[in-house]
């Protein structure tokens, strides 16, 4: 218990809890130091019951804080006045407004302004098991020393006895003087001295009484008076008992797990002790690591300084020397020096072939001269505008010079990540995200029984792009799978978590074979024989006038290049939502090629292609499967008819269920058990069955797709290379 007195501090005071007070954001605090923080703020009027202030020991100057004690409280005439009033006066309300502020409260433990209502502190509960708590701690500790008496003299004696009517603490002689004979006083029993006075039981701030229920709605004690109140209409109230009993089974039950693993607790601060350790050695590297690279900064900085200096200076000694160079070229131009005296001289040459000799190279040094000396410019220019440096992106980048960071969480693309032969995984990095090297992807099954332990997550790691492929998963199982990006800096933080479900079979992969189809011409096939569209056109249209005498109109169909025989398969497609009549389903192999010889009539009643009956059905036994099992769409909506809801199984207490419609999906995923000989229609994106029906499997069993008018239907495209497949339509067999 010596342990725990962190848990007994008030935030405020940092001294052990006095009356402390819980407030709407369950922290507690001292109501003394609520108060002082009340008047800090401006609000005057609101610290709750100030009757219980001066007979508090809590509150006498031997026990208050020392900060605390040099508040001065309001005169007991204003307190009345205040009380009477039923509100104060503080900053932004005016006396008599129709609708007072509400009082704001700063938590010191969470920092945050709690909302105390417009009572202040009088609306607020006593947290009377801490109180008891404190003093059981006190006593065990001794914190305090002896209980001195509140009334005696200085210098006060040693508390014998307590009074819990009048909230004090009595030596022998004073208890006999404040409880005489004969008066009312004299009732009261005396206990054992204590610092805190507490009530008998836990009282409603708002009606002085005891409280009976908890409302699970507002999280808070009510009375009688509360629980009436038009404030709590409509909300979860339960009484004190069940409340106690629950909250009581729930802190024993998670107590219990905590000290039964007192060796996972202690392990854990070995490892967090471990932790800090290699935080002060990391820290300390990184530290010398950044040290190092400035310094290599600086010292690359101070080469290139002094080679730059260098080309300064050589260029300045260039031109010196050239601008000496040109004054002493005009210094020679002077009058009796240089060039002009040597010129001077030569003139007095009398001899004509010596001067004509002398005079002709002079004369071009001459003419030079004057030519310089009438276009006089300098040699060199004094300006070193050359040399400046442009360091506006050096100085950006240094100014930017900062920690590399992790790269973000990723965005997992919902749209575009799937799950079908294998799971296409597809995600991005957030706008300013900072670029990574490579990806780990982490995925495990969700329907596995839970094993004792941490979760295990298998991982692909060193993924480059933003994309993968996860291969073989388990059919019929829910993934969850997350993504976290890696650069130097390390690992970033994990994507949230996206569920796939897989589908329940085995993908069959086949393509559309319209060869035993009637119409081909209504079909158009695309080239990769994954998609077909039905193009009734003028054939349409003069079936439609023959219907107008007798005639009907036909079926067109198409088929898969693969029939099934064993085992189970699932496929997806695809309908184009505004098409007119599609009916997506199997069939028997030999039955459609009997009816592509010869088509039936759809308006025929005696011709139902979603229960599997043709023209001879009404023979059969009512237990035979049928041949042929179809999902109607149509202009959007799917049909789940009275037949084919009774074939599925879908029947009420009343019978087979009524036919009803429900809308498109955006793919439809087939499953055929061959050997249970039933076929389930789903909801290829949420796995949500939409309809089962029995089939007839005595024979090789095909994919087929029905148009009636314009429709189209699209086949999903498998995530993974397409294997090689075997072609058993009739009765041909060759490989893709």
């Amino acid at each position: 218990m010596k342990n725990m007195e962190k848990e007994l501090l008030c935030p405020v005071c940092q001294e052990m809890y006095k009356q402390p007070l819980v407030l709407p954001c369950t922290h507690n605090v001292c109501q003394a130091c609520a108060r002082e923080v009340l008047g800090q703020q401006g609000y005057v009027g609101h610290g709750g019951d100030p009757s219980s202030e001066p007979t508090s020991p809590a509150s006498t100057p031997s026990t208050r804080s020392p900060r605390l004690s040099r508040r001065t409280l309001p005169k007991p005439d204003r307190l009345d006045r205040l009380l009477k009033s039923g509100f104060g006066t503080y900053p932004g309300r005016k006396r008599g407004a129709l609708h007072p502020q509400v009082i704001m409260f700063p938590c010191p433990a969470c920092q945050g302004d709690v909302e105390l209502g417009e009572r202040g502190l009088a609306g607020l509960f006593r947290n009377l098991t801490l109180e008891r708590v404190v003093e059981r701690y006190r006593q065990s500790v001794s914190v305090g020393g002896a209980i001195l008496c509140q009334l005696c003299k200085p210098p006060p004696l040693e508390a014998t006895k307590g009074c819990t009517e009048c909230r004090a603490t009595f030596c022998n002689e004073c208890f006999k003087l404040f409880h005489p004979w004969g008066t009312q006083k004299a009732q009261h029993e005396p206990t054992l001295p204590t610092l805190s006075f507490r009530p008998k039981g836990l009282m409603c701030p708002d009606h002085k009484e005891e409280v009976t229920h908890y409302c699970k709605t507002c999280q808070r004690l009510v009375c009688q008076l509360c629980r009436v109140r038009r404030t709590h209409s409509g909300h979860k109230i339960t009484p004190v008992l069940s409340a106690y009993q629950a909250l009581k089974d729930k802190l024993t039950k998670s107590l219990t797990y905590i000290l039964g693993n007192q060796d996972t607790v202690q392990t854990q601060i070995c490892e967090l002790e471990e932790t800090v350790r290699h935080t002060e050695v990391s820290g300390q590297q990184a530290k010398e690591e950044v040290s190092q690279l400035v310094r290599g900064l600086g010292a690359v900085l101070e080469e290139r300084r002094a080679s730059l200096l260098q080309a300064i200076e050589e260029c300045q000694q260039e031109r010196l020397a050239r601008l000496s160079a040109q004054i002493q070229e005009h210094r020679s131009l002077l009058d009796g020096s240089g060039l002009v005296g040597y010129a001077q001289e030569v003139l007095k040459e009398t001899d004509q072939p010596c001067f004509v000799q002398a005079a002709k190279q002079l004369h071009n040094r001459i003419a030079r001269a004057t030519e310089a000396l009438q276009m006089f410019r300098p040699a060199a220019s004094s300006s070193f505008r050359h040399c400046q440096l442009d360091v506006g992106r050096e100085m950006k980048l240094l100014t930017e010079l900062n920690f590399l960071r992790v790269p973000e969480a990723p965005v997992i693309d919902t749209q575009r990540t799937f799950a079908y032969d294998q799971i296409f995984l597809c995600w991005r990095l957030p706008p300013h995200s900072p670029p990574a090297w490579h990806y780990t992807i982490e995925f495990r099954r969700t329907d596995v029984p839970a094993q004792p332990g941490p979760t295990r997550w298998q991982r692909r790691e060193e993924v480059r792009g933003t994309s993968a492929l996860l291969e073989n998963p388990d059919t019929g199982s829910v993934y969850v799978l997350r993504v976290r990006g890696c650069n130097k800096a390390g690992y970033g933080e994990y994507s949230e978590d996206v569920h796939l479900h897989t589908p329940p079979a085995p993908v069959l992969h086949f393509f559309l074979d319209g060869r035993w189809g009637t119409s081909r011409e209504r079909l158009a096939i695309s080239k990769d024989q994954r998609a077909v569209r039905s193009v009734p056109g003028l054939p349409l249209l003069l079936a439609a006038e023959r219907l107008l005498t007798g005639c009907h109109l036909s079926v067109d169909v198409v088929l898969g290049d693969v029939a099934v025989t064993q085992g189970r398969s699932y496929w997806a497609c695809a309908v184009d939502p505004a098409s007119y009549l599609v009916k997506v389903g199997v069939g028997l192999e030999s039955k459609l090629q009997e009816s592509f010889q010869g088509a039936p009539d759809v308006i025929s009643p005696r011709y139902d292609p979603d229960s599997g009956h043709d023209s001879g059905a009404e023979d059969a036994t009512v237990e035979a499967s049928p041949p042929f099992a179809f999902l109607t769409i149509g202009m959007g909506k799917i049909l789940l008819g009275a037949g084919a809801s009774s074939n599925a199984g879908l029947t009420g207490r009343d019978g087979p269920a009524a036919s009803c419609t429900v809308p498109l999906p955006p793919r439809l995923g087939i499953c055929l058990d061959y050997e249970r000989g039933r076929v389930s229609f789903l909801d290829a994106v949420s796995f949500r069955g939409l309809l089962e029906c029995p089939l007839d499997c005595s024979g090789p069993v095909c994919p087929a797709f029905c148009f009636i008018g314009g429709g189209a239907v699209q086949l999903q495209e498998p995530v993974g290379t397409k294997p090689e497949r075997k072609v058993t339509i009739g009765g041909f067999a060759k490989l893709d």
